[in-house]
């Protein structure tokens, strides 16, 4: 046979076995369960369904109480979190201050941006009860952040929202400057204190003022005012009904301006040409502007707080301000040095304020003096001791009665040459102020305004909503006593 009838008689020959199915692996006879039995199957999975959603809604719930609860909780400047672990964590962290401060900024910033940063939760000074007339504003409270904390205006609403009244930024030269070599600032963790010698680091007026132009922009249009020129300007002239520089009723935001290092002190045209040409640039974004010729780190600069360069200098800045393209002018305020304290001096200063027309007084700076460390006898550790002889402006707790005493005498001696009370100068009031009891004293000394700054950088972002509630403690149980 040949071989193609082989293949036929293949094709045609009948299967030897047949085919059985129960033999196939891939297919199985089907076999008919009872109803019971379907019945039982679908209960069961129902009740694992049942389970399984009841589990995940305990969970999720769980999970969302949690959240929620850890982010009002870190949020809140009352938790103690901000304190004790967050404050000594930046410090571990990043061993040198100053990038410490950089670094608790930046953080601030971010977290602002998301709706995550620390605020005040409820609205405590609603009650009025720290309530301040200021430059005919009222203050919702009599605290406020001292400049360095917000050398350029990066975060000023974020320490509003931390439940300051005034702000204040800066200070800002005219010109970018890199101020002092580091190291440049030294922590004193013992006595809650700092030296530094920045040297007025600076990025420069105009780029300062271009961020809070922006700043300006971008409340106008959530606003609905728009985002262009004139939007900015109806913001200015108080059209959206808040203070122009703090955008929050009730607060207000300081602009610190200051001298180039390279501008010398005995060319007084120059130096009020370094102050007036800031102003031009910031002013207009400030409730407050502050001339500052207190730093003990800029060399020549207190010398500027002489009668007649002082009062040259304070004069010319009224002049720029008078310029600025608003409806309501921003205050002036001159920030002095706690070193300059004898009659004469705090007479002369006094003298040129009034001479000049600037609308108040910041009492205090950081001292070239080295207070005796708390409590009385307590020896430092050898390596703060060894800081200690470190050059800088020193600032903490021991300064407090320092300022006391300033505040006294300014508030004295302004007082001598006010014609009413109407026209009477204001006292705002920095230098070892960390409590509720001291920012009392300060005020019942007669300034306006009691800032804060060391005690914010050792405090965290608690120490204001702290320092509000003791002087809401100290009233109630002065008011107790006199009732019985």
């Amino acid at each position: 046979m040949n071989t193609a009838a082989q293949l036929r008689a293949l094709r045609v020959r009948p299967s030897i076995a047949r085919y059985r199915p129960s033999q196939c692996p891939l297919r199985q006879p089907r076999r008919h369960a009872s109803t019971e039995t379907v019945v039982a199957t679908q209960n069961a999975t129902n009740i694992r369904s049942a389970g399984t959603r009841t589990k995940n809604l305990i969970y999720g719930t769980v999970l969302a109480f949690t959240l929620s609860f850890g982010f009002l909780y870190v949020t809140d400047t009352r938790a103690s979190i901000h304190e004790w672990l967050i404050v000594p964590a930046l410090r571990q962290i990043y061993p040198d201050g100053e990038d410490a401060h950089h670094a608790g900024n930046r953080i601030l910033k971010a977290l602002h941006s998301l709706g995550l940063n620390p605020r005040e939760r409820g609205n405590a000074d609603a009650a009025g009860d720290l309530a301040v007339e200021v430059f005919g504003h009222t203050l919702a409270n009599p605290i406020g952040t001292s400049a360095g904390i917000d050398k350029g205006a990066e975060i000023p609403t974020a320490l509003l929202e931390l439940g300051a009244a005034v702000v204040e930024v800066g200070a800002i030269t005219l010109q970018p400057q890199e101020g002092n070599p580091k190291p440049r600032v030294f922590r004193l963790p013992s006595q809650n204190a700092l030296i530094n010698r920045y040297g007025f680091n600076s990025e420069g007026a105009e780029l300062v003022a271009s961020r809070l132009r922006q700043r300006v922009r971008e409340f106008a249009y959530h606003a609905g005012l728009g985002m262009d020129e004139q939007a900015e300007q109806k913001v200015l002239n108080g059209e959206a009904g808040v203070p122009p520089g703090s955008l929050k009723q009730g607060r207000l935001m300081a602009v610190q301006v200051a001298k180039n290092k390279t501008t010398s002190e005995n060319d007084i045209d120059a130096v009020v040409r370094d102050y007036a040409t800031a102003v031009g640039h910031v002013g207009k974004y400030a409730d407050i502007l502050v001339v500052n010729v207190s730093s003990p780190n800029t060399p020549g600069l207190r010398t500027l707080q002489n009668v007649e360069p002082l009062t040259r200098l304070l004069s010319g800045v009224v002049q720029a301000v008078k310029k600025i393209d608003r409806k309501v002018k921003p205050a002036i305020m001159v920030k002095v040095s706690p070193d300059e304290d004898t009659e004469e001096q705090v007479a002369g200063i006094c003298e040129a304020v009034w001479e000049s027309g600037v609308d108040g007084v910041i009492v205090g700076n950081t001292t070239k003096n080295r207070p005796d460390p708390f409590p009385k006898g307590y020896q430092l550790p050898a390596s703060e001791a060894k800081l200690l002889l470190e050059q800088g402006g020193y600032s903490g707790p021991q300064m407090f009665e320092r300022t006391l005493a300033l505040v006294s005498k300014y508030r004295k001696g302004l007082d001598e040459n006010s014609k009413s009370a109407s026209s009477r100068k204001v006292l705002f009031a920095t230098g070892g102020i960390t409590n509720g009891r001291q920012a009392r004293e300060i005020l019942d000394a007669g300034a306006s305004v009691a800032q804060v700054y060391t005690a914010l950088i050792y405090g965290g972002a608690g120490t204001i909503s702290r320092i509000k509630q003791e002087m809401r403690d100290d009233m109630k149980k002065q008011n107790t006593a006199a009732k019985r």
